[in-house]
């Protein structure tokens, strides 16, 4: 098989395309300029550097010809500071590309695709449980979430007869790639507010988690395992973990106590601390992808995946506690400035 991917140099792009190659199959890539120094980059994959956003379709196709599976592992999460409105940026990087490239590619003969989503368009959908303890006006409240749900719609409607396509649903993500700063800066920053108190206040719930190798290993499986099931929505982890279970190894890995107090917190307690947050986006022109005021109820939910879809797709055990130690580590050495990394791009 011969996959078209995008984003092949980011930090779950290249390690799904190393896992392709090692299976035998080839891939066609393209990335931003710039490599992160030291990354584990297969040397072995046809690699363009090109932003695929200002490209014309007649080089998109020059390089999708000959493919069989096109994988968008691309766009930009919650995480990223984006003036407002934040949506027409999600718009911009997550879903637009889709509702160019995807009929280019089944116009190339190309029979599937897989795209990395979220497990936040989970929390609206009426099969799961989370929906009913969030309050109501989600999609409303939140732009991260409705534009989440709309690369779904979006991806959805292009499956036909000829045409399969998957979107996995992924949590929280650990795990580093050489040069590459990890997303977990802004816990490291928010928590090291507290470390003069006696305990550390966070949310009571929990995160549904996975490591960078296991969320290669379910893009490549989905990619092998599509054909023939139309439109799936993967909602994929392999570990459930309580945000207090989180902080532990955290704090271990920033050489801290382990026995530090975490005083697990409603969400109405939560609410009194975003107001200064507020008043900073305003600040600055940011907007928000998920409200900060509305964000409490979500952390405060268990938001936990049972791992036999990701077992479906093939993804096998890790060690994620080592994957959360690596990630923190890296992530204190950026907040002390002990080390300048690339950070997130529309990759």
């Amino acid at each position: 098989m011969k996959v078209f991917l995008v984003g092949g140099t980011g930090l779950l792009g290249a390690m799904a395309a190393k896992i392709f190659i090692e299976r035998g199959h080839k891939v066609t890539a393209v990335a931003l300029p710039g490599v992160p120094e030291g990354a584990d980059i297969p040397k072995e994959m046809d690699l363009h550097f090109c932003d695929i956003n200002k490209i014309s379709d007649d080089e998109v196709k020059k390089l999708i010809k000959g493919c069989d599976a096109f994988v968008f592992a691309s766009g930009i999460d919650e995480r990223v500071e984006c003036p407002a409105p934040v949506y027409d940026w999600y718009d911009k990087y997550n879903i637009k590309p889709l509702e160019r490239l995807i009929p280019m590619c089944k116009e190339a003969g190309i029979k599937k695709a897989v795209v990395l989503g979220s497990y936040f368009s989970m929390l609206n959908k009426d099969e799961y449980w989370f929906k009913t303890m969030l309050p109501k006006g989600i999609l409303e409240r939140n732009p991260y979430i409705r534009a989440r749900v709309k690369q779904e719609e979006v991806v959805a409607s292009f499956v036909d007869d000829k045409f399969d396509a998957a979107v996995l649903e992924l949590p929280y993500i650990f795990g580093t790639q050489p040069g590459r700063q990890p997303v977990w800066t802004i816990l490291i920053e928010q928590i090291k507010g507290m470390d003069k108190l006696p305990f550390t206040m966070y949310p009571g719930g929990g995160t549904a988690m996975l490591t960078v190798r296991q969320v290669g290993q379910a893009i490549v499986g989905a990619t092998e395992k599509i054909d023939g099931q139309g439109f799936k929505a993967w909602p994929i982890g392999m570990y459930n973990m309580s945000w207090k279970q989180f902080l532990k190894i955290v704090y271990n890995a920033r050489g801290m106590e382990n026995d530090r107090k975490i005083l697990s917190i409603p969400a109405w307690v939560m609410r009194l601390g975003t107001k200064g947050i507020v008043k900073q986006y305003k600040e600055k022109g940011i907007e928000s992808g998920l409200d900060v005021n509305y964000l409490p109820y979500i952390m405060n939910q268990y938001l936990f995946i049972d791992n036999k879809y990701a077992k479906e797709l093939g993804v096998e055990e890790d060690d994620i506690n080592a994957a959360i130690y690596d990630s923190v580590k890296v992530s204190v050495a950026v907040v002390n400035g002990e080390a300048k990394l690339i950070g997130m791009r529309g990759e």
